[in-house]
C-alpha cells in the first residue's frame, strides 16, 4: 500500500481567522474580560507560546490584545485608588409603600409599591493596604521594603586565634 499524505492540522493557518476583523473583535473582548493570555489561548484552541509568538509576528493580534488589556487595567486602577483615599457613596433603602389599589398587566391587584423609604451618605475609609500597594509600585525609590544602604570605613573581624599554626591549634583542642 502506498503512503497516504495527510495534511497536518494545527495553529499553522489558524491565526488567518484571528486576524480577520471578526477575530480581533473577539480577541479584544476577551482581553478587556480579564482573560489571561493562558485562557485567552486556550479559547483560540492552541498553546501559549504559540499565541506568544502570534504576538511577535502580527503587530494587529498584539495591538489588540494590549488595547484590550488596558481598559480593564485602568478599570482596575482606578478601583484601587478610590479604595486607597476612600470615598462617600449614598446608600438607598427600598420598602413596600401603599399605594391606591390598581390592576396591573398581569391581572393581579397592586396594594403595595417600593418605594425610597431612607437616603443615607456612608463613607469608605481609606484602605492602608490599597494605599501601600499603590506607594510600593509607584514609588519605589521611597516606598520599598528594602533599603539601599551604603556603609562608609572598614569591617575588621577579631580573630584571637589568627597566626596560630595548626599544632598550637591542636593543643588548644586537647586541653
Amino acid at each position: 500500500m502506498g503512503k497516504v499524505n495527510k495534511k497536518k492540522t494545527g495553529a499553522k493557518g489558524k491565526y488567518l481567522d484571528w486576524i480577520k476583523p471578526e477575530g480581533l473583535i473577539k480577541l479584544e473582548g476577551w482581553a478587556r474580560d480579564g482573560l489571561t493570555d493562558e485562557q485567552i489561548a486556550s479559547n483560540i484552541g492552541i498553546s501559549r507560546s504559540t499565541l506568544n509568538e502570534w504576538k511577535k509576528k502580527y503587530s494587529d493580534i498584539s495591538d489588540t490584545l494590549k488595547r484590550g488589556k488596558e481598559v480593564v487595567d485602568r478599570q482596575v486602577e482606578n478601583a484601587l485608588l478610590k479604595r486607597a483615599l476612600g470615598y462617600e457613596f449614598e446608600e438607598v433603602t427600598y420598602e413596600p409603600v401603599p399605594v391606591k389599589p390598581y390592576i396591573n398587566d398581569e391581572g393581579n391587584v397592586v396594594e403595595y409599591e417600593l418605594g425610597v423609604t431612607k437616603k443615607v451618605k456612608k463613607q469608605v475609609a481609606p484602605d492602608v493596604t490599597a494605599q501601600i500597594f499603590w506607594l510600593k509600585n509607584r514609588r519605589p525609590d521611597k516606598w520599598r521594603d528594602k533599603q539601599d544602604v551604603e556603609h562608609s570605613g572598614s569591617m575588621e573581624v577579631n580573630n584571637p586565634l589568627k597566626g596560630l599554626s595548626t599544632e598550637e591549634l591542636k593543643k588548644l583542642i586537647n586541653k
